[in-house]
């Protein structure tokens, strides 16, 4: 009986786990350069006298979905979409090098190059300090070139466009990071200015899934109810006899 409990249990926690992942990929579906969550799992043995034949359910290394989004054009010069695996780097709210391939940018009131979401964006030799009043272009390769009012226009800085060679691991912060520390800047890293790489996040495939996983959590939850009303009736053979 205790087999069967078990068993819907887990199935339940880790339907439900999946749900959570689904939610936020769906919740995330308009998010400029956001990469879909993954969810796997595994089965884990309870460890103990007579627990053998128990299993549990447990998550294992959650990934993400390296598809490449759509990239559609903006006109505007703050934009950038990253091409290939190139990923841009940025500070995370740690102080921590991190990566993204959001590459909506915006300018501070004190000239620092940042993202619309207010972080900093790292450059070759660290943040990129922008004059005031002046008009910002992005070249291909991520120079960051400012024209002054009378014309003239200088490069301020070039972003630091990272190519990783292994999957990174997504933070609690939404920031992408690598297990072996920061990565280097690579020459060969394109961009497009002037367009925003959207979510990589299908809608209707994860409704679809959220639909799937909804009746499975439903038909686990009718096992343990189902073992419920076994045990109550073995009980009452029991006290019969």
């Amino acid at each position: 009986m205790d087999r069967m409990i078990y068993l819907s249990m887990s199935g339940a926690k880790a339907t439900m786990q999946r749900q959570d992942t689904l939610a936020n990929n769906l919740a995330n579906v308009s998010t400029v350069g956001f990469r879909a969550e993954l969810a796997a799992f595994r089965s884990v043995p309870v460890e103990g006298s007579g627990a053998s034949t128990r299993v549990y359910a447990l998550e294992s290394t959650p990934g993400y979905d390296a598809t490449p989004g759509i990239v559609s054009g903006t006109g505007r010069n703050l934009d950038v979409a990253m091409k290939g695996n190139a990923w841009l780097a940025v500070q995370g709210l740690d102080g921590t090098e991190a990566y993204t391939r959001g590459g909506s940018l915006d300018i501070s009131a004190d000239g620092t190059l940042m993202t619309s979401g207010g972080l900093t964006v790292l450059g070759d030799g660290g943040p990129i300090q922008v004059p005031a009043n002046s008009e910002v272009s992005i070249a291909p390769d991520g120079t960051v070139s400012a024209k002054a009012a009378n014309g003239r226009s200088s490069s301020v800085g070039k972003l630091k466009l990272v190519t990783p060679e292994v999957p990174m691991q997504r933070g609690t912060d939404g920031l992408f990071r690598t297990a072996n520390g920061d990565l280097g800047a690579d020459a060969t890293a394109r961009l497009q200015d002037g367009a925003l790489e959207g979510s990589n996040v299908s809608a209707v495939e994860t409704m679809v899934s959220m639909i799937s996983a909804a009746r499975q959590f439903e038909a686990q939850m009718k096992m343990l109810q189902t073992a419920e009303a076994d045990e109550k009736s073995a009980a009452q053979l029991l006290s019969v006899v």
